[in-house]
């Protein structure tokens, strides 16, 4: 499946973002590209340039929401790897062609563009994230 154009970000829950930034800021050297809040996912999130991709950390602001849940299960880590395609509403065709189960069956709207979802069990224990940006907001790298 060639529709994936490049490693958007990977995405890492932590319990608590500020503690997290002066980990990767200060003693890994990344560089505060965005943080936002985003309430309707129920999370906080700062985007940090790795070069050619980013780094995505998340920090639930709830205990309810899945990212929450993901923290409480699982703990602190890798959540998702997010790929980039040209077009979001074709690579999911194709992903259901090819009988992978999504989490999102229609694109919703996410920071940078465009998402959706493939559930975990699609492949083997990592959720994808798929990102279709929008015009104007051109990749970290």
């Amino acid at each position: 499946m060639s529709m994936l154009t490049r490693l958007d970000h990977v995405g890492i829950v932590v319990n608590d973002l500020d503690a997290a930034l002066a980990t990767y800021c200060d003693q890994w050297g990344f560089h505060l590209v965005q943080r936002v809040a985003v309430p309707d996912q129920h999370v906080e999130a700062a985007f940090l340039d790795a070069g050619n991709s980013a780094v995505e950390l998340i920090m639930p602001t709830d205990s309810e929401s899945g990212t929450a849940r993901f923290l409480k299960n699982r703990g602190e880590g890798v959540h998702h790897l997010c790929f980039e395609v040209d077009d979001i509403e074709e690579a999911l065709a194709t992903v259901r062609s090819q009988g992978l189960r999504l989490v999102d069956e229609t694109p919703r709207q996410g920071i940078h563009g465009r998402v959706a979802f493939v559930h975990p069990k699609a492949s083997h224990g990592t959720l994808i994230e798929l990102l279709q940006r929008s015009g104007n907001d051109h990749h970290h790298g």
